[in-house]
């Protein structure tokens, strides 16, 4: 049983490099061609920036996902897991504490094998395209304050879950996945107003008259924002975006200073449309839905695998803890979901054609939001020529040259 997972493990691995192979084989054929939508925007220097920096993105993701296949193929295939677990279980006797331990050691040895490529990307990378702002003593204090809310958060989250596997042996199965449903509209209202603003300034909109159409666009819509804010986001990076965060009456708009420093005041309004779409279609809530079915399913899956030695006999192991079952049984469990990627994808670029669609519905026309795109795009140096399989595969959005004949197609249609 462990050489066939093996197996399938490196199965989709492979398949999963392919697919990078195609994209940039893709990149080859066609990176020097300028699409008709982008023609009088992108020039041939453009374009060479553009192949340049998504190969140089892509080897070092290539790289990166080595080097952690080969780690995790030593700590799941090589009998290290054992050893940790063993070592974990010899430091308390506390159940709740070693899950907490077992957990949290792993989170910190992950973010620090993160380190050297994140360095690289910001420093190497996004400098040398002209988009990182970042000083090392900034990226330094992210890291920090990512590790310390990521510690706290999860160890929260494990004691919580732990204590009601041993509350209620029976049923802990529905009570922890009514936990971790409680757990994420939590933090949807925790986010935008305590964990954001540890790494942002947000403050009113500078753009004098902006907020004012944007309240009145969001009233056109029927959805009330309780704030609107433009946020420090060049700080660290030149890329630009904007967003919807938070939920129920805390929902708030925010514009990276960078988007408000590339846009119109119709380009904008255009790009918050959106975003509107995607809570008027009602996208958010369908994502939790299936998230939370996909996960009740899972939980409930664990319960009966994580009983006996089913789940370490096949990586090989005689036993093992509750806590590296469960590591194991999400190890099966991105195996298992790998073949569904490009139907979740498909899902989300469906809704992304549809928030399309809506937005020019509410702002009477689809030119602004075509000539966002094209500028979202020139800026950020997206690729404009990706891999149709690869992009089926796993562009959560349709490709910005099928997005804009999309938009034109609306056009042609009204």
């Amino acid at each position: 049983m462990t050489i066939l997972i093996f197996l399938v493990f490196l199965a989709v691995v492979c398949a999963g490099y392919w697919l990078r192979y195609l994209n940039l084989s893709q990149l080859k054929v066609y990176g020097h061609t300028v699409p008709p939508e982008f023609e009088g925007s992108v020039d041939p220097d453009t374009l060479a920036k553009i192949s340049d920096y998504t190969v140089e993105n892509s080897q070092l993701g290539l790289i990166e996902s080595l080097v952690d296949n080969m780690v995790l193929i030593v700590f799941l295939f090589w009998g290290i897991l054992g050893v940790y677990d063993e070592w974990i279980a010899s430091l308390t006797g506390s159940f709740l504490l070693n899950g907490v331990l077992f957990f949290l050691v792993l989170l910190i040895a992950q973010t620090i094998m993160g380190i050297p490529f994140s360095l690289y990307r910001n420093f190497r990378i996004e400098k040398k395209y002209g988009f990182n702002t970042m000083t090392v003593k900034l990226w330094t204090t992210d890291l920090v304050k990512g590790l310390a809310i990521g510690a706290v958060i999860s160890t929260l989250v494990v004691l919580g879950a732990l204590w009601l596997v041993t509350a209620s042996p029976a049923f802990w199965w529905f009570w922890v996945w009514l936990f971790f449903l409680a757990v994420g509209i939590f933090m949807m209202y925790l986010s935008p107003t305590l964990i954001q603003p540890l790494f942002f300034k947000f403050e009113p909109i500078k753009v004098e008259g902006l907020e004012e159409r944007i309240r009145t666009l969001m009233e056109k819509a029927g959805l009330k924002v309780s704030r609107v804010f433009q946020v420090d986001a060049s700080r660290r990076s030149r890329h630009s975006n904007a967003y919807f965060t938070g939920i129920g009456k805390v929902k708030r708009i925010v514009l990276f200073d960078t988007l408000l420093e590339l846009m119109n005041q119709d380009e904008v309004l255009a790009v918050l449309a959106h975003e509107v779409g995607h809570w008027k279609k009602k996208h958010v809530l369908k994502h939790i839905i299936m998230t939370e079915v996909m996960a009740f399913c899972g939980i409930l899956a664990a319960f009966w695998l994580l009983r006996g030695n089913g789940l370490p006999n096949m990586l090989g192991l005689v036993t093992a803890s509750f806590y590296a079952k469960a590591l194991i049984m999400g190890f099966l469990f991105s195996l298992v979901s790998f073949p569904l990627t490009p139907l979740f994808s498909w899902l989300s670029r469906r809704g992304e054609r549809e928030s399309d669609r809506f937005a020019a519905d509410l702002t009477g026309g689809t030119g602004a939001m075509a000539s966002a795109l094209v500028k979202l795009s020139k800026e950020n140096l997206a690729n404009l020529h990706p891999h149709p399989l690869y992009a089926a595969f796993y562009y959560s959005h349709p490709p910005v040259v099928e997005r804009i004949r999309g938009l034109k197609a609306v056009e042609k249609q009204s």
